[in-house]
């Protein structure tokens, strides 16, 4: 029987650097022989939610079932980083609630930084109106009350992030 694995939630806000560090993070555990599967949010939306709303509900359905296939994927021994903003607690808890090896990492970074960088567009059309739940703007993100790890993607390099990622799944995983 396999043992099972861990998972690392990366999440902060849209544009705040989560997907650069959870690549990279992966990159350095695979390099260690470590298996690792990244589920990111946009990907999986594409099978979950095809036409996403971003309502409320859909978003608790979301997590819900992005935080089960984790689930699975933990129990037969592969570990898991999921790249999803995850905007209120309770989408993240889900994951906790589920998965015994687990850790939460904030990538914290201030708002007006997160919408210069903005490569998808996400503030932009929120402020045009196009979009009316981006997380920051029109729907609240609340900020993870005891992650396991906090880094500053405005102040520290993807590199920095990722080698404080790593001594803490060492010292709680490996």
């Amino acid at each position: 029987m396999q043992a099972g694995g861990f998972a690392i939630w990366i999440t902060g806000l849209p544009a705040s650097g989560k997907s650069t560090i959870a690549r990279a993070l992966a990159e350095k555990l695979r390099e260690r022989g470590i298996r690792i599967q990244i589920l990111e949010s946009d990907e999986m939306r594409k099978v979950f939610t095809p036409k996403p709303t971003y309502s409320e509900e859909e978003r608790e359905t979301f997590y819900n079932s992005m935080a089960y296939v984790g689930k699975v994927l933990v129990q037969n021994g592969v570990n898991v980083i999921f790249d999803a903003t995850a905007n209120r607690k309770k989408y993240r808890e889900s994951g906790r609630n589920l998965i015994e090896k687990f850790m939460t990492v904030y990538v914290k970074c201030p708002l007006d930084i997160c919408m210069k960088r903005d490569p998808k567009g996400i503030y932009k059309s929120g402020l045009q109106g196009k979009a009316g739940t981006v997380p920051g703007l029109q729907s609240p993100y609340e900020e993870p009350e005891n992650p396991e790890v906090v880094v500053f993607s405005d102040r520290e390099t993807p590199e920095e992030c990722v080698e404080m990622i790593f001594l803490k799944v060492q010292e709680r995983f490996l």
